[in-house]
């Protein structure tokens, strides 16, 4: 702006100037003082300024930037200070030579604790007295005088430091996926809470090193005010566990950023050598231990989807090694009513990049056990998805709805009318009822606690041939985790050792063998689940066994 133009604008103003600084000062002496000091410093920023379109807010900014700087040099509030750094009230003026100060200075005072920030705010920019701060918070003024004088040392000594934006400020983390077991909440799993990236990476930034409040947001690169409130719903929900000095921890799971290829084939190469024997011996325990339950349908009449489905049961659940560890604590308690240790799969790198895989690259996920029950009819269903079924979204996409219509259309309390239009478009879309209305699942009737107490436990002696590979491979893998994540990681690699992998590669040898013929479209909707009830299907006596 021209001098002549920023001339006329103090003339106009200085009325004005004057006035305000009479309302501020407690003598004729600090209004003159008050008043000189505004105009000079108007003065030098209207000489930079360019285009300003609220002239009255501007001078209204300026003089409240320059009282505030005059009340912390002259009066200093009662003696406490923050060592002659500044706080501007407004920050919308131009003083070029102020603005990394003022940068730095706004940084650490987000650095500070809530309370401490809020009452640094009161005092130096809105020019409140420690007594009105004290009423205001409702807390002595002793206390605080006393975060005051705690602010003034951490704030001289953070504006000294430098600050460092650690790596995931830099690069964050991201989840291919994340899977719980256990019960989910009102609000789905914990994909509520850490689908938020920045949730995601708070957790993270705990996982191998316990921080504060603080240290979090330096390890992000963003500041705790920032962050906040989302760190008060991670704890609340259980996602984050507060520890002794302020620090934060998690029990949340996360593989770790290299895996070993090698070690990987070695473990599934063993795995497929327990696959052979399972399906060579326990495997006929099993159909053996199931070949008198007569109450059963199956769509296509084949028993051996039944007797596939008790198979992968058991070797699932009733074939795992015994590991005493207490995981209690990795049960995250939401208050949506969740209960689930969580797992969060990111990308990784093969640390052994020159090592040359034996094994054909075959698909070992398995989705459950997924168990619904109902309180409004006698209904259980227990699945598990694979890539033996046909049947799409998981645990999010298996209703307790859909088994409760199945079961209101199996007793025929609904017709295929416009009043249950919703309802049969559902069970056709899972595909649990054909366009003929035809049931498409297994169903058994009787009790399912009845049916899965037929399955026989592996016996000791087998377990015992392989117990010793799988604890000392467990072992190997723990100590690429943290701590605190030990116990669950050992209890699940060597417990879970004869697990759904092995149970997918019995299921390929009995397929590969001709002890079970390949399933059918139809049977692939129902491979792997069971519906347990108190009656059969309408057209039972048609395809049932």
């Amino acid at each position: 702006m021209d001098k002549q133009r920023a001339d006329e604008i103090i003339t106009k103003y200085f009325t004005k100037i004057y006035g305000f600084s009479l309302k501020k000062a407690f003598s004729y002496v600090e209004v003159e003082e008050i008043c000189a000091s505004i105009v000079e410093e108007l003065y030098a920023s209207l000489l930079k300024a360019r285009d300003i379109n609220n002239i009255d807010g501007y001078i209204w900014r300026i003089s409240e930037y320059t009282y505030s700087k005059y009340v912390s040099s002259v009066k200093k509030h009662q003696g406490i200070s923050i060592d002659e750094i500044f706080l501007p009230f407004e920050d919308a003026y131009d003083l070029e030579d102020d603005r990394e100060v003022l940068f730095r200075l706004r940084r650490e005072i987000a650095f500070l604790t809530k309370t401490r920030r809020e009452i640094v705010y009161s005092y130096y920019y809105e020019n409140k007295s420690v007594a009105a701060i004290s009423k205001q918070l409702d807390i002595p003024i002793g206390t605080v005088k006393w975060h005051l004088n705690q602010a003034r040392h951490e704030l001289k000594e953070g504006f000294t430091m430098e600050r460092k934006i650690g790596r995931l400020g830099m690069k964050p983390i991201k989840a291919i996926n994340i899977d719980h077991s256990g019960a989910p909440g009102l609000n789905g799993g914990p994909e509520f809470y850490l689908n938020d990236s920045l949730n995601l990476n708070i957790v993270y930034s705990v996982y191998y090193t316990s921080r504060t409040k603080e240290e979090i947001a330096e390890e992000l690169g963003v500041t705790p005010v920032f962050i906040e409130d989302k760190i008060c719903l991670l704890e609340s929900n259980g996602f984050l566990v507060r520890k002794a000095g302020g620090k934060y921890t998690t029990f949340v799971g996360f593989a770790p950023p290299l895996y070993s290829l090698e070690k990987y084939e070695s473990k599934l190469k063993k795995q497929l050598e327990i696959a052979k024997l399972l399906a060579k011996d326990y495997a006929d325990s099993v159909r053996q231990a199931i070949s008198d339950v007569g109450e059963a349908y199956i769509p296509s009449g084949n028993r051996e989807l039944l007797e596939a489905a008790a198979i992968f049961y058991g070797v699932a659940n009733k074939c795992v090694l015994d590991v005493k560890r207490d995981l209690s604590p990795y049960y995250i308690k939401t208050s949506d009513g969740g209960n689930y240790i969580v797992n969060v799969e990111m990308e990784r790198t093969q640390a052994d990049k020159d090592y040359v895989p034996t094994l054909q690259p075959t698909v070992m996920w398995a989705c459950g056990n997924m168990v619904r029950c109902s309180g409004k009819y006698p209904v259980y269903s227990w699945s598990i998805d694979s890539r033996y079924s046909s049947r799409k979204g998981g645990w999010e996409n298996n209703l307790v709805s859909d088994y409760e219509y199945l079961y209101e259309f199996m007793t025929g309390t609904i017709a295929d009318d416009l009043a249950n239009e919703d309802k049969f478009r559902r069970l056709r879309e899972r595909q649990f009822i054909s366009e003929s209305n035809e049931v498409n699942i297994m169903v058994v009737q009787g009790a399912a606690e009845e049916f899965f107490n037929r399955i026989p436990n592996l016996n000791e002696g087998f377990k015992k041939q392989f117990a010793d590979y799988a604890f000392e491979y467990a072992q190997a893998v723990v100590r690429d985790y943290p701590p605190q994540m030990r116990d669950l990681v050992f209890s699940w690699t060597a417990g879970g050792f004869i697990s759904k992998e092995v149970a997918l590669m019995v299921m390929d040898v009995l397929y590969a063998n001709g002890t079970f013929q390949p399933l059918t479209e139809r049977e692939k909707i129902t491979s792997n689940l069971i519906l347990f009830t108190d009656i059969l299907p309408p057209d039972a006596k048609k395809d049932s066994i």
